[in-house]
């Protein structure tokens, strides 16, 4: 059932320093109502480079909320780790 979520799908992530546009390839799996970055993986474990990289997303876009998603484990809940950015 459609939620009316507003939803964009492997969203461009520019760096941007001392005024130059630096286009770094970083893509946001799902930004979902401009506000909420999920970032989806399926690995044998996450790690802290999985943390890093959502961290990283988060600081470059001004986000303060993101979810980490693991779709490698036997119970979803088990793979989803809410990240908050402390702007």
């Amino acid at each position: 059932m459609k939620q009316g979520l507003s939803v964009k799908v492997q969203k461009a992530l520019p760096v941007v320093y001392k005024e130059v546009k630096l286009d770094a390839g970083y893509r946001i799996d799902l930004l979902v109502e401009n506000k909420v970055i999920v970032e989806l993986k399926s690995v044998e474990a996450l790690n802290d480079v999985h943390l890093a990289q959502i961290f990283t997303y988060l600081k470059l876009s001004d986000k303060k909320i993101g979810y980490l998603i693991n779709f490698n484990v036997k119970l979803l809940k088990q793979g989803i780790i809410r990240v908050v950015n402390n702007l």
